[in-house]
């Protein structure tokens, strides 16, 4: 009997011992699953072997290990402090900027402390001025006069040659006496005709010839007569010629139109001169200003007056002359007296009247005053510069001025009229093509349009827009806008207003504009 099953009391025998019995090969199945069991390595204690080895000492490895991972953190935090400490100003600096009010230096308008006069620029031309043309086809022959000669009326500047013209009288007058001599035969006929008329008309009488003859030697009579006449016409036609060529003859000579000076010559000795004033051999010169122009004259010259401080000749003024097909030879001017003319403002233009007086200043007499007299005034604005043409003259009989030199003429204080108000340039400014000012009213920016006076430089008149007593602001920047709140700044008593402009004297002319 198998030891599995000796225990009878063991109820689990019994159940082993029943299933024994149904299969015979479960209790050696049994029996080897036990000792498979009992000889499982798996399932046995090992002795744990001790292995006595010497450990090493890692402690400093960690020691400094904390200590960098501790300063890491330290670094890191105070660099957070740092940024965070940074970002807050940067708020509170950007909310103080977006909250602060901007400041503007500012200044009260006042009028200026010295009324000066209307000063205008302008350019001193000739009283009279006159371009010399030839009128005879030829060569010039002969030259007495240069620029800068001083002549007299009807004096001989130059000779052309023209041997074409004088032949032309010398067949002239041959036709003259041809012309003559068939008069005197065209008489010597009227006689003949006349002896014979009076025959016939006795003999008719007496009934020696009939009335028909007679009739017929009164009309041989009467056209004879009639040639006689035609013979004079044609005498007198060809001595008008004649004379047509000696006139024509006479401008061989070029001569002075009047007194004065010869400020232009543009030909020389053997250049070809035609009959329109064209030069051929000589340098060639544009024609003056004036010749070309319709416009010349006064109107001309008002509108350049200006424009001498260039020095470019094309841009002074010059008096009108009829418009020449070519340059001319000569310019002659009377420079005993010189005359400027200048371009009132229309708001000056009342106080200007002929018989007043304005001061001349040439900056080549610093020192030395002109007394310049109002001749005469265009009694009229022109619509495009809203100007009045005005003339002055001055005496020039010592010869220290010349015509072409820049002037600045200076009038009067217009009486009773108010001392403008002054601004500084730096104060103007525009805006959508309009001169504006900035003036501060309860802490706010305004904006005031403004009409412009005359321009100084560093300062400017105001006419309209402002009035004395005004809170402007003397730099305008891109803060000052509408509306915009501001801190005010006064700036101080010496840089509050600009330099007034100068009284007129000669002296203030040393610069041109």
């Amino acid at each position: 009997m198998p030891d599995d099953i000796r225990n009878p009391q063991d109820p689990q025998d019994e159940q082993r011992l029943g299933e024994a019995f149904a299969d015979p090969n479960s209790l050696d199945d049994a029996r080897m699953g036990k000792s498979f069991s009992e000889t499982n390595a798996s399932h046995k204690k090992k002795p744990v072997k001790t292995h006595h080895r010497e450990r090493k000492n890692h402690k400093p490895l960690y020691v400094f290990l904390l200590c960098f991972a501790a300063l890491f953190l330290l670094v890191l935090l105070i660099g957070w402090l740092i940024r965070r400490t940074d970002h807050k100003d940067i708020n509170e600096r950007a909310n103080r900027v977006r909250t602060a009010q901007p400041v503007v230096e500012v200044a009260t308008v006042r009028r200026s402390a010295d009324q000066a006069g209307l000063a205008i620029p302008g350019t001193t031309i000739p009283l009279t001025e006159a371009y010399v043309y030839a009128r005879a086809n030829g060569y010039l022959k002969s030259r007495f006069v240069d620029i800068g000669d001083h002549v007299k009326k009807d004096q001989l500047l130059a000779v052309i040659d023209a041997p074409d013209l004088d032949a032309q009288i010398d067949q002239a007058r041959q036709q003259v006496k041809q012309a003559e001599q068939q008069l005197d035969q065209q008489k010597a006929q009227l006689a003949l005709a006349k002896v014979t008329v009076e025959r016939y008309r006795v003999l008719v009488t007496k009934g020696v010839f009939s009335r028909q003859d007679g009739d017929q030697q009164e009309a041989n009579y009467a056209s004879q007569v009639a040639n006689v006449a035609a013979a004079q016409r044609n005498v007198e036609a060809y001595q008008a010629n004649l004379q047509h060529d000696i006139a024509l003859q006479s401008y061989e000579q070029v001569r002075a139109p009047f007194a004065g000076v010869i400020t232009e010559r543009t030909v020389d000795i053997g250049a070809l001169i035609s009959a329109a004033g064209v030069s051929s051999g000589a340098a060639s010169a544009s024609a003056p200003q004036g010749q070309t122009s319709s416009a010349g004259g006064t109107a001309q010259a008002g509108a350049s007056n200006s424009a001498g401080a260039s020095g470019s000749s094309s841009q002074t003024a010059t008096s009108a002359q009829s418009p020449g097909q070519g340059g001319p030879l000569f310019a002659v001017a009377q420079v005993e007296r010189l005359r400027i003319l200048v371009s009132v403002p229309e708001t000056y233009a009342a106080a200007v009247h002929a018989g007043g007086h304005a001061q001349l200043a040439f900056q080549e007499y610093t020192a030395m005053p002109f007394d310049g007299t109002i001749t005469r005034t265009s009694d009229s604005i022109d619509p495009n510069t809203r100007t009045m043409l005005t003339e002055i003259q001055v005496d020039n009989r010592d010869g220290k001025l010349i015509p072409g030199m820049y002037v600045v003429a200076t009038f009067p204080p217009k009486p009773g009229a108010e001392v403008p108000l002054l601004v500084s340039g730096d104060s103007v400014s525009i805006r959508h093509d309009t001169s504006t000012v900035a003036i501060v009213v309860s802490g706010k920016i305004h904006i005031v349009p403004v009409i412009l006076g005359r321009d100084f430089g560093s300062a400017i008149e105001i006419l309209h827009g402002l009035k004395e007593g005004d809170t402007l602001v003397t730099n305008v920047t891109d803060d000052v806008v509408e509306g915009a709140a501001v801190q005010v700044r006064q700036v101080k008593d010496a840089d509050q207003l600009p330099a007034a402009p100068p009284k007129p004297s000669n002296s203030s002319s040393g610069s041109k504009p």
